[in-house]
Formats: C-alpha cells, sequence, structure tokens
C-alpha cells in the first residue's frame, strides 16, 4: 500500500491592491490579512505565507533606497506580533511586491531572487510591468509574480503584449528555474486591468451585478477569453470569481464610478506541476477567494486568496536538502543571504498616474 507522507503542508496567503498612490497611514489592516481571528487557513490558523502586491503605490519614497515603502512597513507592523519576519520585497516605480513568512519557515527558504521587467512605453518605462520574488522552498520551486498590464478597455492587444514580454524578459539565477514557468508551483496577480467585451453600457453591467449574475458576465470577460483561445495566461488556472466586479469604484464608497465599466480587473492566478518528480506530489488547492469591499481607499478593492501548499512524498521521506537537488540539481548556488545592499545611481523623473 502506498502511503503519502507530507513534507510540506502550508497555507499561503496572497493578496493584491491597487493603492491609488494613496498613504497607508490610516489604515487598518487587520481584517484584511485576517489578523482578526477569522482565516481561511486550516483549522483557523494565521496563513504561514503572506505575498502582498501593489499597483500604484506612491513613488516619492523611491529616492529613500534604504527605506522600505510606506506600505511595506505598514505590513510588517500588522504582523510583528505574530512572529512574522519580512523575507523580501521588489518595487519597480508603482509596482510592487513584499513577502513575509513565520520565523519557523526560514530556514527551509533559499535562493531567494527578485525580478522586475518594465512594459510601459514598449518597455522603457515602469509605470506597467512586474515585480517577482522566487525561491526554493522546501525544496520546490515557487515564483510569485504580481503584475499591472495596460489599461483601457480597448487596450487588450497591449496586455497580452505585456503579458509576453513579462515571460519573455523575467529571467533568473536558479539552476532549472531560469524562468518563471519553469517553477514548480506559480502564481500570478495583481491589477491585470482586463475588462469586458462587448459594448454593454456601464449601466447595464451595475444592474447584472447588483442582480449578481456574475456568472453571464464572466462569460464576456477578457481573460477568461483569451485564456481559451490561448492567447494568454493559458498556462495558469482560475478560480472563477464569486464576487462582484473590483472595478471602477467611487474612492471612499462602495458605489460603481460609471465614467468605466465595472470590470474584474484585480486577480489571482496559479499553476502546479503535480507529478514531475518520481515519487512526489505537489499540489496547490485553492481555500478562498474574496474580495475586500469594507476597504474603500481607492477605485479599486483588494482581492485575496488562500492556497494550501502541499509536498507529498510516496512510502519515505525526503529532507529539504534532498528534495532541494532532485529539483534544482546539485550544482545549485548557495542559500540567498537574509540582507544584501545594491549601491546605484538612480534618476527619477516626477510620476503622475491618469485617472482611470
Amino acid at each position: 500500500m502506498v502511503t503519502a507522507t507530507a513534507i510540506a503542508d502550508l497555507c499561503i496567503f496572497l493578496l493584491t491592491w491597487n493603492v491609488g498612490t494613496h498613504s497607508p497611514q490610516n489604515q487598518d489592516l487587520n481584517s484584511l490579512l485576517s489578523l482578526n481571528g477569522n482565516t481561511t487557513c486550516p483549522d483557523n490558523q494565521l496563513p504561514d505565507i503572506y505575498v502582498i502586491g501593489f499597483q500604484e503605490v506612491s513613488t516619492t519614497q523611491v529616492l529613500k533606497i534604504f527605506n522600505d515603502d510606506p506600505w511595506v512597513l505598514k505590513i510588517a507592523d500588522s504582523l510583528h506580533d505574530h512572529q512574522f519576519v519580512k523575507v523580501d520585497s521588489k518595487q519597480l516605480q508603482g509596482i510592487l511586491i513584499t513577502m513575509f513568512a513565520q520565523h519557523k519557515h526560514i530556514p527551509h527558504m533559499k535562493e531567494i531572487e527578485t525580478e522586475a521587467t518594465r512594459t510601459g512605453l514598449g518597455g522603457l518605462w515602469g509605470n506597467k510591468g512586474a515585480v517577482s520574488i522566487r525561491l526554493s522552498l522546501y525544496g520546490t520551486g515557487v515564483a510569485f509574480i504580481c503584475s499591472h498590464l495596460a489599461a483601457h478597455d480597448e487596450k487588450l492587444k497591449e496586455r497580452i503584449e505585456d503579458y509576453h514580454q513579462i515571460v519573455d524578459n523575467h529571467k533568473y539565477n536558479a539552476q532549472g528555474y531560469r524562468r518563471i514557468f519553469d517553477h514548480d508551483f506559480v502564481f500570478w496577480f495583481g491589477d491585470l486591468n482586463f475588462r469586458l467585451s462587448g459594448d454593454m453600457s456601464a449601466w447595464d453591467v451595475r444592474t447584472d451585478v447588483e442582480n449578481e449574475r456574475y456568472a453571464d458576465l464572466l462569460k464576456l470577460d477578457q481573460l477568461n477569453l483569451l485564456r481559451e483561445k490561448g492567447n494568454a495566461f493559458s498556462l495558469l488556472e482560475e478560480q472563477q470569481p464569486n464576487f462582484a466586479p473590483t472595478f471602477k469604484f467611487v474612492e471612499g464608497t462602495n458605489d460603481y464610478n460609471l465614467k468605466r465599466r465595472p470590470a474584474w480587473c484585480d486577480r489571482i492566478l496559479h499553476r502546479v506541476q503535480s507529478n514531475i518528480y518520481p515519487g512526489i506530489t505537489l499540489s496547490a488547492s485553492q481555500l478562498s477567494y474574496q474580495s475586500h469591499m469594507d476597504y474603500t481607499l481607492s477605485d479599486h478593492k483588494p482581492v485575496s486568496a488562500t492556497f494550501n501548499y502541499k509536498v507529498e512524498a510516496a512510502n519515505r521521506t525526503y529532507t529539504d536538502e534532498e528534495l532541494h537537488e532532485m529539483t534544482h540539481g546539485s550544482a545549485s548556488s548557495p542559500a540567498t543571504p537574509n540582507v544584501s545592499l545594491t549601491f546605484a545611481f538612480v534618476v527619477l523623473a516626477a510620476v503622475s498616474y491618469i485617472q482611470l
């Protein structure tokens, strides 16, 4: 009889939020981060890992090279009393990704890298693009990508081009995991900016939303349609949203701003290569997918998802090192140190965001 032994069994929390250049100063993130005693992880436990992506963070902090963005500091402050430590962050102008983990998991993280790809103005400007964190987690290759793609209904072609530019240009140093889809686990999220196809008016879309006819509207969703055709994101899976479109709201309210048709711009997708190693099964069962309507800071609602990340072995156990050698190869580089400093000369221009 074949028995499965769990090498790793973690709850991973992902969050994406376009904050519209707003400061986190007066935001209470306890509910958003499931710190209020109500989580979607097994046994109502706190997540093991948080990976959070922001779009349109204020760029006024970029010159402070040795300081974290205020949003990262706010998250760190919220998680501090729960024994979480920051793993890494990466920022490209207004696009930001940050990762926190319970302290006990840090020894099981190796080869941590970050990467960024600009797609704005044909790849010259970083107002659109992607940032990522990849690592060896309990011996498996995991990549987290946060992206902000081209805006507006009619820019579908540009969004598809953005996706392919990110896939082509995102490159890492880890042996066997040079590119995004080399990884055993991929989690891709952000303000993907996909809208509804067709010519429904904003008022008609709002009526369908008010009557919770989400399934009908999602048949018109550009992301769903292009994934079916294989144009982009077809290697990834998405649990269909069972919540109202997350854009565009009147700031400070839950009322749609009908200058734009409501749309599911903010998405979370994933991919798992389940059975590529002999005797090893990888899985990432999705436990939740939700928007957070109580947060009215910007014209987007934050969206979160939780996943049960599992690594299981048949009839034997593996150490991290043994599994890492199997997945990354015996010549893999040593673990990335917790802190590294990069000195660079930075030239910045003023950045402003067009109200969408």
